[in-house]
């Protein structure tokens, strides 16, 4: 005995307006997909190249009314910039906040940099660097 087929004959009735539609969604997610990895690669590349300043906080020492940060920079030659640094207390409130600019020649700066505070702080803490 031989069953029933439920498929069409191929070939009679010409393509499915569903293959249609899948076959313009896996383009038009390629297109997507392609695009998002240009977007993502053109950000990283602005992120890493473009970053001439970078720093960290070594140490710091808090009194009432300041913070002592030893801020340690790399830059490169010639490069301008600051970075933000701020200060928080015990209740994480803001007590303060200042922005350190360098300049010269020298691509590696170790500085001792006084962040005053409205309170006692109990954090040193790098918001960021930026080239001017």
């Amino acid at each position: 005995m031989s069953t029933a087929s439920t498929r069409l004959p191929e070939g009679r009735y010409g393509s499915s307006s569903d293959e249609h539609a899948d076959r313009r969604l896996k383009v038009a997610g390629a297109v997507l997909g392609a695009l998002l990895v240009v977007l993502i690669g053109y950000l990283a590349y602005h992120y890493v190249v473009q970053n001439k300043i970078s720093a960290q906080v070594i140490t710091f020492d808090a009194s009432d009314n300041a913070v002592k940060v030893h801020l340690e920079v790399h830059k490169d030659s010639g490069a301008s910039g600051y970075c933000t640094l701020r200060s928080q207390a015990a209740d994480g409130s803001e007590v303060g906040r200042a922005d350190f600019h360098f300049t010269g020649s020298a691509t590696e700066i170790d500085r001792l940099v006084t962040l005053r505070t409205t309170a006692r702080g109990t954090t040193a803490e790098l918001l960021g660097c930026h080239a001017d």
